[in-house]
């Protein structure tokens, strides 16, 4: 019951916190931080007790499964490994963060605001663990509506636009996933004679070669609107620079590392043979998305714009790793997650204070803000050197581990990506002088960060430096939990058998998934 409860807990903190807003806005914070806090302790003793805890239970991660929609095959079915544990631990970390970002920011409905915002938590806590790929698809959905309402209600001036792209992308990736889901199922059901959801059952569906590509398409197409691939992340600056605080860390730290997760958990497993014949173009729109949105980043005036962009550019590296086809892209891609939803996520809560100082998010109105905002300063300094990959620091360990993993594949593609790393120099450098030095803006008492929002900024950067400093925790945690596509590496196709099998989610792909991703070595390249 530990699993269901990782859901429950931010669910019912939901609705308790929408109660307790009757009795003042008070109640309602306290419940909102108390359900977030109860959900990383539940995080933190699973983590605590060691990977022995559900790398060696019954089938290779800890489980629960209870009957649901037996007619259909549809089980409420949920498993919990390495990979799973790492993205709800990110989870817990930002669902306190948001909760303490809107202590003072959002003032009106306090009640629908937090319901919405934890049960956004609990949608995306539903992804990272459903099994039954009908239950997935319900968590999927789950997440657009508080989104959407976060937006809608709490943002800023064009939020109605903004809210409603956001919907339609969303919900137009969610029936091209619900489409492939329906096929995978029909198409086992018809060759095994049984229907089922489970994704542990369909892997190793058989279908024809064409077919295969069709579907591991749709399922990419939807993976890649959450992202979000080039091309189809229009949505995200809009609803970035729209959606309040907690929204926009929620979207930057979670609801894009949904569509990571799809790609590495679902494409490669379902569909081995497909996805290595896509890896090449994958990885070309990675590597696209990683310079379009630095050059975008660097033409920004607007705060909250120029992080979103720098999301686009970052997930690109996401990309790239997901489809290198070997163990050390997928490490670095995994610690780029989180490091990616640690840092981007500080830079929103940041831009959050100093919104909330001035008044406004356009830096042509700032500027000089150094020496009345010390503190302030200085988280955001630190925010921006992760962001921009400086050695120590989580987003370096996992960018270079990307391109590292990236150059024995494509190597065109590590070259052009790391041109990426240059312009992430030039946008958060031009972004901090812009922001805190130069000329000062409009001048008017400005307050330096209180307690509350130093310890946010304290959390955040030890986080990132215990990624960067110590990345083996992270990298060992997840294990071997994730299928690898099989890759051209270096203009030499690697044929079907590239690697032994590997389990994923308690089943063992077999020899035509892909390589182990073992935990890194004392000493060596990985």
């Amino acid at each position: 019951m530990m699993l269901v409860w990782l859901i429950l807990v931010p669910a019912i903190g939901g609705l308790l916190a929408a109660l307790a807003a009757r009795g003042g806005e008070r109640w309602c914070r306290w419940v909102s931080l108390a359900a977030t806090l109860v959900q990383l302790a539940m995080v933190a003793w699973i983590w605590a007790a060691g990977p022995s805890a559900w790398h060696a239970a019954p089938g290779g991660a800890m489980r629960f499964s209870a009957e649901w929609i037996p007619q259909i095959g549809a089980s409420f079915s949920l498993a919990l490994d390495g990979l799973s544990l790492v993205l709800i631990a990110l989870t817990a970390v930002l669902g306190v963060l948001s909760v303490a970002a809107s202590w003072r920011s959002v003032q009106k409905r306090l009640g629908f605001f937090h319901f919405n915002l934890l049960w956004s938590l609990a949608a995306v806590t539903g992804v990272f663990l459903a099994e039954d790929l009908l239950l997935f698809y319900l968590f999927w959905e789950m997440i657009l509506v508080p989104m959407y309402f976060l937006i809608r209600v709490w943002g800023h001036e064009n939020r109605v636009y903004a809210a409603t792209k956001f919907f339609l992308f969303t919900q137009g990736g969610g029936l091209l996933l619900l489409l492939g889901i329906l096929a995978v199922y029909f198409i086992h059901g018809r060759s095994a004679g049984v229907y089922t959801f489970d994704f542990r059952q369909l892997i190793g569906t058989a279908a024809p070669p064409a077919a295969a590509l069709w579907l591991m398409l749709a399922f990419f197409a939807a993976f890649a609107v959450k992202l979000p691939v080039i091309g189809l992340h229009t949505w995200l600056p809009d609803a970035h620079t729209q959606a309040p605080v907690a929204g926009s860390v929620v979207l930057a730290g979670l609801v894009l590392k949904v569509g990571a997760y799809g790609i590495l958990r679902f494409v490669a497993a379902l569909f081995p043979a497909a996805a290595g014949q896509f890896a090449p173009v994958a990885m070309w729109l990675g590597a696209a998305g990683v310079i379009y949105g630095a050059m975008m980043a660097c033409g920004q005036n607007n705060l909250k714009r120029l992080v979103a962009y720098t999301s686009v550019s970052h997930m690109g590296f996401v990309l790239i790793g997901a489809f290198a086809g070997n163990s050390l892209a997928l490490q670095g891609t995994v610690v780029l997650m989180l490091a990616h939803g640690l840092a981007t996520g500080g830079l929103f809560i940041m831009a959050g204070m100093v919104h909330e100082r001035l008044g406004t998010y356009d830096m042509r109105e700032m500027g000089g803000l150094w020496a009345p905002l010390p503190r302030i300063g200085g988280a955001s300094m630190a925010l921006a050197m992760a962001t921009l990959g400086l050695p120590g620091l989580g987003n370096f360990v996992g960018e270079y581990l990307v391109l590292q993993g990236a150059w024995r594949s494509q190597p065109a593609v590590a070259a052009v990506a790391a041109g990426g790393l240059v312009l992430s120099a030039v946008y958060s450098l031009r972004m901090m002088q812009r922001v805190f030095f130069g000329r000062p803006g409009r001048r008017r008492d400005l307050t330096d960060a209180i307690p509350r929002e130093t310890a946010m900024a304290a959390g955040l950067i030890a986080l990132l430096l215990w990624l960067g400093l110590y990345p083996r925790t992270f990298i060992r945690a997840v294990g071997s939990g994730i299928a690898v596509p099989a890759m051209p590496l270096m203009g030499k196709s690697l044929g079907p058998l590239t690697g032994t099998p590997m389990p994923l989610m308690g089943k063992s792909l077999g020899p035509l998934t892909g390589m182990p991703m073992p935990p890194a070595p004392a000493g060596g390249d990985q």
